[in-house]
């Protein structure tokens, strides 16, 4: 019997709470799951598109071409419908690149706030970009996950917007929540899921 090859697939993202939840989500894969630390010093790729499937493939083909490796770009983002889908792909730069997450957050909110009659209806995006070892994209996969956002941050499971983000069906935040249940509705997981039914294909022998 032949044995299925071992691959490195890069991670190419520097957010570790990316880094673990995908290395959760491709736990499954035969291939070897690296991060940025691992390949040594490289240059990081600036997120300049207009949209997460150019980010997502900025990151992928950049990373790719430094290391010579098989790599998986993401970018994910909120968007909430009352404020035109802001924060966007601007999710992780809202309130300024150095601004942490509780305080997005309490920007997001006093944002939404000053909307007269604003719902509060968002959902996450993530697409996530595969390149090959010469650099180029071979399979792009998005995944959407709707729900609504919580009138105060509640949890404190998860990281970016997950304690405000309150998933359709559910009661509880993200941050409330549990990983099991992440894993299986989750905007990131959603796309993973595309992403290794390709990658199955990809590795059978």
């Amino acid at each position: 019997m032949k044995t299925k090859p071992t691959a490195k697939i890069l991670i190419g993202t520097t957010n570790q709470g990316k880094i673990r939840e995908l290395n959760e989500l491709l736990a499954d894969l035969p291939a070897h799951l690296i991060d940025l630390d691992e390949v040594g010093q490289i240059g990081e790729i600036e997120e300049t598109g207009a949209t997460f499937a150019e980010n997502a493939s900025l990151k992928a083909i950049g990373y790719a071409r430094q290391t010579g490796l098989m790599t998986i770009g993401d970018d994910s983002g909120l968007e909430v419908a009352a404020l035109a889908n802001a924060p966007g792909v601007f999710s992780a730069r809202y309130g300024g690149n150095k601004t942490g997450f509780d305080e997005k957050i309490r920007l997001l909110l006093n944002e939404l706030n000053t909307v007269p009659n604003a719902n509060r209806s968002a959902r996450f995006v993530c697409v996530m970009s595969l390149a090959n070892a010469e650099g180029e994209v071979v399979f792009e996969a998005e995944g959407v996950c709707s729900g609504q956002l919580a009138e105060s941050p509640r949890g404190t499971g998860g990281f970016g917007y997950d304690p405000i983000f309150i998933p359709s069906g559910f009661d509880m935040t993200f941050g409330e929540l549990g990983s099991d249940i992440k894993q299986q509705i989750s905007h990131r997981a959603r796309a993973a899921v595309k992403i290794i039914r390709y990658l199955q294909g990809f590795f059978a022998v």
